[in-house]
């Protein structure tokens, strides 16, 4: 069985973690603290990032979410995640590039810096508040262009369920935890996402706290 080494607010791992159980794959689920960078986990993985996922049996490791969910998507034939004409599987992989790249810099990075790594004394600088402003700001804009797709399709990339909603959806769950996201005015959004939380892959991540960390108060309401 594969064995997921994941940190409960990588996004990414949750990315890994939400295509995963939408096909159907079994996994066990390792914690780890990269930042650690434990002797054994380096081994894996050089950049001591999370995921990594491990099969033994196999004596296979295989390292970075988007690597690792292509790999799934050319060796499972399950629910395919990325889909469609050349034209439609290139949107997909736009908004995965997107939501990995720049939604995780501008929003989920400075979120985790300010209210994760420093709370939990990973980086021992001050607080800084301007950061976390222009952190949500930017969350409203990206909330904004989400409000767009939907009004013009019935998932983020077109007709169906892609890995381009699990993607977006796994930093908007890191935001939403660590309280970096209004709301209000984002009535498209929000119903896209509260779909999203209504599925049985996304209901273990609602479920899961961080020491000391507590989310808002709607975080785990599916109709929220």
């Amino acid at each position: 069985m594969w064995q997921l080494y994941q940190f409960p607010l990588c996004p990414f791992s949750r990315k890994v973690r939400l295509l995963m159980s939408e096909k159907g794959i079994g996994y066990e689920m390792w914690r780890e603290n990269p930042w650690e960078r434990r002797d054994d986990f380096v081994h894996m993985n050089p950049a001591a990032h999370t995921p990594v996922l491990h099969e033994p049996e196999r004596d296979l490791v295989l390292a970075d979410s988007r690597a690792i969910c292509e790999f799934f998507e050319e060796t499972v034939e399950k629910n395919p995640l990325i889909s469609g004409t050349a034209a439609q599987r290139a949107e997909v992989r736009r908004l995965i590039a997107q939501f990995d790249e720049d939604f995780y810099s501008d929003v989920t990075e400075p979120l985790l810096l300010e209210r994760m790594k420093k709370r939990l004394r990973i980086v021992r600088d001050p607080p800084d508040s301007r950061l976390l402003r222009d952190a949500m700001r930017l969350a409203n804009e990206y909330l904004d262009y989400v409000d767009y797709l939907i009004d013009n399709r019935p998932w983020l990339a077109g007709a169906t369920l892609s890995l381009a909603d699990l993607a977006a959806a796994a930093q908007i769950s890191v935001a939403d935890y660590l309280g970096g996201l209004d709301w209000s005015g984002h009535e498209q959004a929000r119903g896209w996402y509260a779909v999203l939380k209504s599925r049985p892959s996304f209901r273990p991540l609602l479920s899961e706290r961080m020491e000391v960390i507590h989310p808002p108060d709607h975080y785990a309401q599916i109709d929220s």
